[in-house]
């Protein structure tokens, strides 16, 4: 998921991490220092558009090192969110690092996740600008609910129950709908998804140069 332009990241006190409050925390993760980054599959890849399997391999190094380079990746495409297909990769897993509406931080991972929505007539759908990594350059208005729970398990097969309300709520759907192998494009009208298209058409390319250099910078640092 594409992150909103004015957020920006900074050491914040107002930190979860995997779900927990932390006093501080760098503005670049740990995880993503130790991360290599990947290319992000693009819209109409099989990868994309079918469901992701079960993550088994939990504890394992293979497990660590993906997380590692989902991190660095999502930080490098400037994304609040990020699916292990969007790396072409069919596993039921996604990264995190993305602001609620309060301003407070939320980074982490999940696997194998359920999401949970509140009952009808206990939430409240908000229309509000969505984007997405993998359809570089278009952003339209999607309909989400205002709170979301997802339930799964960490990299060493622990429970975890993760709470969103705002954009992090819209980032937990977001990602939750990519490990069904559905992209944001299909909540849209026929009208709006060709819209968001020919936005990707015009501007995918200053998209993938915008990447590349904040990549090379990394690398220089």
């Amino acid at each position: 998921m594409s992150v909103r332009h004015e957020i920006t990241r900074t050491a914040d006190r107002r930190v979860r991490v995997q779900g927990r409050p932390v006093d501080s925390y760098p503005a670049l993760s740990p995880e993503a220092e130790r991360g290599t980054v990947r290319r992000v599959t693009e819209v109409g890849e099989d990868v994309l558009s079918r469901p992701c399997q079960e993550v088994t391999d939990f504890g394992s190094a293979e497990l660590s090192t993906l997380i590692d380079d989902m991190f660095l990746t999502m930080h490098v495409a400037d994304g609040a969110g990020l699916a292990a297909n969007q790396v072409g990769v069919d596993l039921r897993l996604f990264v995190y690092d993305c602001p609620d509406d309060d301003g407070i931080r939320h980074v982490g991972h999940i696997g194998n996740p359920v999401l949970d929505v509140p009952e009808p007539g206990s939430r409240r759908l908000i229309d509000a600008s969505e984007g997405c990594l993998s359809v570089p350059g278009a952003t339209m208005t999607v309909p989400r609910t205002d709170r979301a729970v997802v339930r799964g398990l960490d990299k060493d097969g622990n429970p975890l129950v993760i709470e969103g309300t705002g954009y992090f709520a819209r980032c937990l759907q977001h990602e939750t709908d990519h490990l069904l192998g559905h992209t944001y494009l299909d909540r849209l009208s026929k009208r709006d998804r060709k819209e968001a298209l020919r936005q990707m058409a015009d501007r995918r390319e200053e998209v993938f140069a915008r990447r590349e250099r904040k990549a090379a910078r990394l690398t220089r640092g």
